[in-house]
């Protein structure tokens, strides 16, 4: 990946004029901002002409100010948090929340709509009947990992967490067999490893569901399913709400494969919860209008 913005001025800083460094340190504490700004608001900004602009974004190798714009909004598609509309956050019509709602929708429609059912059938076949279940998951993708092994530990055995914390990937993977499924998460900025995983889950006899965003789409060969989730949000932060419901899709799926087993499972599990005396009790719900 070729350098951003703030790493290009970073290595030319000491060279570049009193100027043109007004300018980059500008950039550089308004970095989430400078997609929506224009070359006149940043001269105007930072006191400066148009011309200085133009000449510090040719010394950082852009040819125009829109390819930097165009830059910024390419480092967003890669997970960088920026802000492309300062007014994103404005409800329209008076509506609270209509437009966080209405993206949200937005992909989960999307998501569902680009899994065939048959894919989605096979693999909850696959997870159902695994000798084993393996979840991984880096970064942003651990929690989700995480929640799904929660889940689907609650109806079927042998379902693990991989790696463990600060552990290597290797001890992990040498002993997959045709009988086990991994499901891997992949969401946008990956680790720099992860290519190298997903090759070497492609050499195992292990079958392999990817769940990641449309980023990740050139790994979808590799694996045996590939379920593409967006993660569009008004603003700078992904969302992640339609990867946790097509977590909770998947894990009642795997559970009424098999609904007595996965019933009695649950049962026995909540025994051991009273046994241990893992969980508070419920707060029951208390009629304020009786006690007048």
């Amino acid at each position: 990946m070729t350098p951003h913005i703030g790493q290009r001025i970073a290595a030319q800083f000491d060279a570049l004029t009193a100027q043109e460094q007004r300018v980059a340190t500008f950039i550089l504490d308004h970095f989430d901002d400078l997609a929506v700004y224009s070359a006149a608001d940043l001269a105007r900004l930072t006191g400066v002409s148009k011309s200085t602009v133009s000449r510090l974004f040719k010394r950082l190798g852009f040819e125009s100010f829109r390819t930097v714009k165009t830059h910024a909004r390419q480092l967003r598609n890669l997970g960088v948090p920026l802000v492309i509309d300062d007014d994103a956050m404005q409800e329209e019509g008076g509506a609270p929340f209509q437009r966080h709602l209405q993206r949200e929708q937005e992909n989960l429609q999307r998501c569902l709509a680009s899994l065939p059912p048959a894919t989605f059938a096979d693999c909850v076949d696959a997870l159902a009947a695994a000798q084993q279940i393996v979840v991984m998951g880096f970064r942003n993708s651990y929690p989700l990992a995480l929640h799904l092994r929660q889940q689907l530990i609650q109806a079927r055995g042998r379902v693990r967490l991989a790696p463990q914390p600060n552990q290597s990937l290797a001890e992990e993977i040498v002993d997959l067999t045709e009988q086990d499924t991994i499901v891997l998460f992949g969401f946008r900025r990956r680790p720099t490893a992860f290519a190298a995983l997903v090759t070497a889950l492609e050499r195992s006899p292990a079958r392999v569901l990817l769940i990641a965003d449309p980023t990740a789409a050139t790994f979808a060969p590799q694996v045996s399913w590939f379920m593409e989730v967006p993660l569009e949000s008004l603003s700078a932060f992904d969302s992640y709400a339609t990867a946790n419901s097509l977590i909770c899709l998947l894990a009642n799926a795997v559970l009424h494969h098999n609904l007595s087993d996965g019933r009695e499972r649950i049962s026995d599990i909540s025994d051991q919860y009273e046994a241990l005396s893992e969980l508070a009790a419920p707060v029951m719900s208390v009629d304020w209008d009786a006690h007048q």
